[in-house]
């Protein structure tokens, strides 16, 4: 057997204060398995031990909340005893080494969070982030990630109705694959993963255990180098067949009173679910690995706490329900095994072949699980870029607008979606593509918006001020579709924070995202950390991913963002001070990366949402997009293309720089569409409400025209729009 010291502990990556500080409270040194469980409770994937500090700020309460983070997902109140169920994660690591299966077990992962709770899934969404498109392996990833997702959600019947994708040059050695899952439940149905009572069976159902994925959870703790190839036998292999059995048993089980506790095994697999349960309930477990189900011999006690094969679950159940829970699990063709029991003993107690293998104390995993105050460097504002006029008198603003369409980070993702079966279950009402997916909860008149957002570039220039930015973003697209925002998950994917500067980024991300929910009273219920997102020393740029959830009261007034009628007048609401600096025109355009990112103004961003969200309520605009990458021309240029319309941009008054205005990436402001009969009640509200707007232009036939700068036919806009990423994808 293995003699466990330092070098040993080292390579399961403990650090040596670490593995120093386990044999203290042990007050003995661990063997071989219990130093595998420590290293697995212990990494950062499980024990948020460099974010703990700061997640304990967000805000994580408000009216609706049902259940905040803590548990396998956050859970909020949408009225008439329904509750939606939600959370995103990360399966980074995984999806760069092996792009398929590691985006397909993310998307079951999530999946099984959701529906632990006894929620069934009604929808999924993704937030995908890749290298520069010239990088050798860009195009590999983006094809074997776009199947993996589409592979397992497709196959569980289960839509994917939105979703975000991103190139960039930082992500060419790490790539991001969060996959995010909504469920509907009855919210006096919940289900925990708090253990309680003693000498409750202990259940293990769902596939067999095997090999794969051992170390995985270390693994998502951990830099990248050039033998990245080795590690590929520690991803997971998923079974979206046997997912959706294990589904339907669960929820089958879940009718009656049966089920104390229940917890997926995800990362660090049986570790960390039995751990976790008994650390909830502060109580003790025994397990005997002999009764795990295993489809590979002679595994060992180490392989088995460690494995993270997919599609199981840990159940504690009431006494004597054994039997009738056994027949749900076998009519599914599921592995149903009584493995242990609950104990006072406050210990993790594991047996095999009639012997103790493992014996520690539950606190120590959890509770004295360490908790890092890490330096940090905070990033000062940068200066705003001062560009020279003549910079722009070569410039056409057609030529302008059709580079900026076809541009990576905004052309349209057709290529993508279309891989995914969005209407499967029948109730899906805004399909990717708009601000938000829209889903209606089944045989109701209510419906759920969702919506994932990023922005790296303005979290990289400034990170306290991109913070709150993509949380101001996901409240827009929800208000966009007319949704009242209830509640965020969100998924904080970042470089090694062991440097001060990613440390930083972190700290100042997290408190710009805490003051935007704050203020907007859109709490974050549930989500991930991803930290050492990091190849060679090239960590990514900070890329805190929000999914956002809303209710649409009644789904006829749901909006979408295409231009609907000729005649219709079209405003710019909010103000535009045409801030060019780390916008999509100053990077593509003028070729300059610096500066800071546009300021937020929460009130405006609370006033403007709201007051729109009244104005779509009382039905007095027809189309509603917000202004957020690559400014007012591109999101306007959007809803034609998607409406086959055109627009005849009206002479602006007071206009010094008409690039500033259409290019700059203000925040605060929707473009809609009105009716003309409707023009003075909306005009009587914003500025009741002293809401700026400007009379932007008038709905024609097929041209964008404005005065004699631009006059283009939506034909030739839509093909520069959609002709990027299928180009790509077919070369």
């Amino acid at each position: 057997m293995t003699k466990v010291n330092e070098a040993v502990a080292i390579d399961h990556g403990l650090k040596k204060e670490e593995f120093s500080k386990i044999c203290d409270l042990l007050k003995r040194t661990p063997n071989l398995t219990e130093l595998a469980i420590f290293s697995a409770m212990w990494n950062e994937h499980c024990s948020y031990k460099s974010s703990r500090k700061h997640l304990k700020k967000l805000h994580t309460k408000g009216k609706q909340v049902i259940q905040g983070p803590g548990e396998n997902a956050g859970v909020i109140d949408i009225g008439d005893d329904d509750a939606i169920v939600f959370k995103i994660e990360s399966h980074n690591h995984p999806s760069f080494i092996e792009p398929y299966q590691g985006a397909a077990t993310g998307v079951g992962g999530i999946m099984r969070d959701v529906f632990t709770m006894g929620a069934r899934p009604i929808a999924n969404l993704n937030s995908i982030h890749f290298g520069s498109p010239q990088h050798k392996k860009t195009k590999n990833l983006l094809r074997g990630v776009v199947k993996g997702i589409g592979g397992y959600g497709n196959c569980i019947g289960v839509p994917t109705i939105a979703g975000q994708t991103t190139f960039d040059d930082s992500y060419n050695g790490n790539i991001l694959v969060n996959a995010m899952t909504l469920g509907l439940v009855n919210k006096n149905k919940i289900f925990y993963s708090k253990a309680v009572g003693l000498d409750k069976p202990v259940i293990y159902v769902g596939s067999k255990t095997g090999r794969d994925g051992i170390h995985g959870a270390s693994m998502a703790s951990a830099t990248f180098d050039d033998k990245i190839e080795e590690k590929k036998p520690t991803v997971q292999v998923g079974d979206p067949f046997t997912e959706k059995l294990l589904l339907e048993a669960c929820l089958e089980l879940m009718n009656d009173s049966s089920i104390i506790a229940i917890q997926d095994m995800g990362a660090a697999g049986l570790t960390s679910s039995s751990v976790e349960m008994a650390s909830k309930g502060n109580l003790g477990i025994e397990l005997d690995l002999t009764k795990v189900p295993c489809r590979e011999k002679n595994m060992t006690p180490y392989e088995i706490m460690l494995s993270e094969s997919q599609e199981r679950m840990l159940i504690i159940l009431e006494n004597g329900k054994e039997d009738q829970a056994k027949k749900i699990f076998d009519k599914w063709n599921l592995d149903f095994a009584v493995i242990g029991k609950t104990t006072n003993s406050k210990k993790i107690k594991l047996i095999f072949n009639d012997t103790n293998v493992a014996e520690i104390p539950i606190n120590l995993l959890a509770e004295k699980a360490p908790e890092y105050d890490r330096k940090w460097k905070k990033t000062k504002l940068p200066q705003k870029i001062k560009f020279n006029k003549d910079d722009f008198k070569t410039l056409s603003l057609s030529d302008c607008l059709k580079k900026i369409l076809s541009n990576p980070n905004i052309s349209e993702k057709k290529w993508i979606w279309d891989q995914y079966d969005h209407t499967v279950m029948g109730d899906t009402i805004q399909k990717p593509g708009g601000d938000a997916g829209v889903i209606r909860v089944h045989g109701t008149k209510k419906a759920v918006a969702a919506s994932v957002d990023s922005s790296a570039s303005y979290c990289y220039s400034h990170p306290l001020s991109g913070g709150k930015q993509v949380v101001c973003e996901s409240w827009r697209n929800l208000i966009s579709v007319g949704a009242k925002p209830i509640a965020i998950t969100n998924c904080l994917n970042f470089g090694n924070p062991e440097k001060e500067k990613n440390m930083g980024e972190f700290v100042e991300c997290v408190e710009g995202i805490t003051e935007a929910s704050k203020y907007l009273n859109f709490p974050v219920v549930s989500g991930n950390v991803s930290f050492y997102n990091e190849t060679k020393d090239k960590g990514i740029k900070p890329t805190p991913a929000i999914g956002g959830v809303g209710l649409i009261k009644d789904y006829k007034n749901m909006l979408s963002m295409e231009f609907k009628s000729i005649g219709n007048i079209v405003y710019i609401i909010g103000k535009t001070e045409g801030h060019l600096d780390q916008s999509i025109f100053a990077k593509d355009i003028l070729n300059e990366k610096k500066g800071p990112p546009p300021s937020i103004n929460l009130f405006n961003e609370k006033n403007i949402g709201e007051t729109i969200l009244s104005l779509i309520q009382k039905k007095l605009v027809v189309s509603c997009h917000d202004i957020s990458l690559g400014g007012i021309l591109t999101a306007v240029s959007k809803m034609c293309i998607k409406g086959n319309k055109g627009i005849k941009i009206n002479k602006l008054k007071g206009l010094t720089n008409k690039y500033e205005y259409f290019f700059g990436e203000d925040q605060a402001r929707y473009v809609v569409e009105i009716n003309s009969d409707n023009i003075q009640s909306v005009v009587e509200i914003l500025k009741k409400n002293s809401i700026h707007f400007d009379d932007f232009g008038i709905i024609q036939d097929k041209t964008v025209s404005f005065d004699s700068d631009i006059n283009l036919p939506i034909e030739e806009l839509s093909d520069v729009h959609k002709y990027w990423l299928r180009e790509y994808m077919n070369n």
